[in-house]
């Protein structure tokens, strides 16, 4: 039998799935759950349940006004889509093997507080927690670990998944 294949339980042969595969799965978890939870952030945004909208995520880069639109906003999701890949593998290195939702929620919440509590104040004009607002806290963290458990669980399945 070949190395790239598998016997199941009935005997058959399976293809085992390639090592490069899953980790274009993670790519496509975390960009996937950026962009959908930071549409969702927006819709928040919108509806006034939170005063920070994507377009945060381009303070950095942006100098123009655009960012303050649609457009902006937009713009704020892809780019958050594209750093989710990032914390995706992050949580593939740290909580793969977790495989309840709690991993996620942990996770979630630790993004949530480095965000707001080290990045948001210093580089992303996000004032500080005292002056937010509960309605803008509770949403976002809220955001955060839905974000938290989409990614975790999508991946600890997956990885779950390649083990068996």
């Amino acid at each position: 039998m070949l190395n790239s294949e598998k016997k199941n339980s009935t005997g058959k042969e399976k293809k085992k799935e390639p090592f490069r595969s899953f980790f274009l799965k993670i790519v496509v978890i975390g960009f996937t759950g950026g962009v959908l939870w930071s549409l969702i952030g927006y819709l928040a945004y919108v509806l006034n349940f939170t005063k920070i909208g994507p377009n945060r995520a381009l303070m950095l880069f942006a100098f123009d006004n655009w960012k303050n639109g649609v457009a902006g906003h937009f713009a704020g999701a892809a780019f958050i889509g594209i750093i989710s890949i990032l914390t995706a593998f992050l949580y593939y290195v740290l909580f793969k093997k977790v495989r309840s939702i709690w991993g996620g929620i942990v996770f979630g919440v630790a993004l949530w507080a480095v965000v707001f509590c080290w990045l948001g104040p210093t580089f992303l004009k996000i004032d500080p927690l005292g002056r937010l607002g509960t309605n803008t806290i509770v949403t976002s963290i809220c955001l955060y670990v839905l974000f938290g458990v989409f990614v975790g669980y999508s991946i600890s399945y997956e990885y779950g998944e390649r083990q068996s």
